[in-house]
């Protein structure tokens, strides 16, 4: 049978997984101008680059903090020939920024407590303490990872730029088929988009224009092996749960129980990286530096960012090979509608689908892009190699941030040398041309495409990959 193979063995018991981890670690297993000074201030302090999957879209983008609609600058050789036009556009979209989860609200308002607890005579020798126990906590449980006004603004934005890049593909009249999880902030994103791009498609601002996809949008939900052997297993997490307790955690924790005069024993790793959240939500959401922000130091933010990109890492991308081997499903839909413009076009026929954009989460695509091979490492991210991932490809606020977007362009061209050379095909992430594997180029003929991930496309099935074995075992035992 096929078992989880993974980029480091976290052991086929539960026993050994935590053994493994205690070999990696000694400790045990366990508004746009108005934003641009805020940010700097933020940057100032060198947080800004290490919030991960937590990071607003302009640190990838930032000429859009000055203006949000700009393209950027104009990147050498990657103009297409005169001659290719457009035939399709695939959008692939992150929802916008979003307010923090129930959890996280919930884990700090506990934090926020403990700080109000303190004697006000100790407000003096502790100032970090006592700017935060003044500070409102506003965030209602009842926000629950909903869209926040910035993330309808991320998309509105996005929209336009789109629009902008490709207009004979966004021109009036052309079909827009748009699609989404099922996830509120996803909802509300996808018809933010659609707001974006003004009146010249004819849509209303009805949300139920969007299609609901989990099958596709939230493929991890519907892969029981993905489901039993990683994301409710937390064995397969041992290197995060390492480096949660590991040295370099370890003297994040002290440093800022000693900010906020609080036993150490009184802080975790959940409660010192919600308060480092609640800096970026705080920027995010509210356009605020907040006060949670003065606890950390630049160091502090990077060892924090690894934190969160092992989870990324093992739960998400190349950590098992059941986690993109789970996308293959969208891989394979993104490639059958490709496949079906070619066949429009080579038949004069008008093509049926210009333009589909899907909106989903870091973790749809996360995992697609793990499949494609992109943002490899030679070595796996582990709880014992921090200083040696330093310069690591995988840097999950790089990749997926909020409004995060990965664009596949199909185009028809006139005047080639041959036949293969009549399709040709564009990818980008968050805007930027990429480079493909096969080519090192960022334009690739359709079929040199099709070819390269040709086992993919025609051995991955889900089905199969996301079938639990059938003999009563356990889910370490397949770890």
């Amino acid at each position: 049978r096929r078992r989880l193979r993974s980029a480091s063995s976290c052991g086929s018991r539960a026993v050994a997984a935590m053994a493994s981890c205690r070999a990696a670690a000694p400790f045990p297993c366990a508004a746009p101008l108005l934003l641009l000074p805020l940010l700097l201030a933020v940057a100032k302090a060198g947080l800004s680059g290490y919030f991960g999957t937590k990071s607003p879209y302009e640190e990838v983008n930032p000429h859009l903090v000055s203006d949000p609609l700009s393209l950027g600058p104009a990147v050498a050789g990657s103009r297409l020939p005169a001659s290719c036009t457009p035939l399709q556009l695939r959008a692939l979209l992150r929802h916008g920024t979003r307010y923090p989860t129930a959890g996280q609200i919930r884990r700090l308002g506990e934090l926020h407590a403990r700080l109000l607890r303190r004697p006000t005579a100790a407000a003096a020798a502790c100032p970090a303490a006592a700017a935060l126990a003044a500070w409102q906590m506003w965030y209602e449980e009842s926000l629950d990872g909903q869209l926040a006004p910035q993330g309808r603004r991320d998309m509105e934005h996005l929209a336009r730029r789109l629009a902008a890049r490709f207009p004979a593909l966004f021109a009036a009249r052309r079909r827009l088929v748009l699609a989404s999880s099922s996830k509120h902030r996803c909802l509300q994103s996808g018809a933010a988009f659609r707001r974006g791009l003004g009146p010249s498609l004819g849509f209303g601002r009805d949300e139920v224009e969007v299609e609901v996809n989990d099958s596709l949008m939230r493929f991890f939900d519907h892969c029981a092996k993905f489901v039993a052997l990683v994301e409710e297993n937390d064995a397969a997490l041992c290197q995060v749960s390492a480096f949660r307790e590991g040295p370099e955690m370890r003297k994040v924790l002290e440093k800022v129980a000693s900010a906020l005069c609080l036993p150490v024993e009184e802080l975790n790793a959940d409660l010192v990286q919600v308060a480092f959240l609640t800096c970026s939500y705080e920027l995010a959401i509210k356009n605020v530096t907040s006060p949670w922000c003065s606890l950390f130091s630049e160091e502090d933010a990077k060892v924090l960012e690894y934190l969160n990109d092992l989870k990324q890492y093992w739960k998400r991308g190349y950590g098992y090979d059941i986690n993109s081997r789970s996308s293959c499903i969208l891989f394979q839909d993104i490639f059958q509608h490709l496949d079906k413009a070619v066949e429009e076009s080579k038949s004069s026929k008008p093509i049926s689908s210009p333009l589909i954009v899907q909106v989903g989460h870091a973790e749809t695509l996360q995992p697609l892009l793990a499949l494609m091979g992109f943002f490899k490492d030679d070595e796996p991210l582990k709880a014992n190699n921090y200083v040696r991932q330093t310069h690591r490809k995988f840097r999950s606020g790089r990749i997926v941030p909020y409004a995060a977007n990965l664009v596949f362009v199909l185009y028809h061209c006139d005047q080639v040398k041959t036949s293969e050379n009549e399709y040709q095909v564009q990818m980008l992430l968050n805007e930027k041309l990429m480079s493909f594997h096969h080519s090192n180029e960022t334009i690739s003929t359709y079929a040199d495409l099709k070819d390269y991930y040709k086992d993919i496309l025609e051995n991955c099935h889900f089905k199969e990959e996301c079938e639990l074995p059938k003999v009563n075992i356990t889910a370490v035992d397949e770890l």
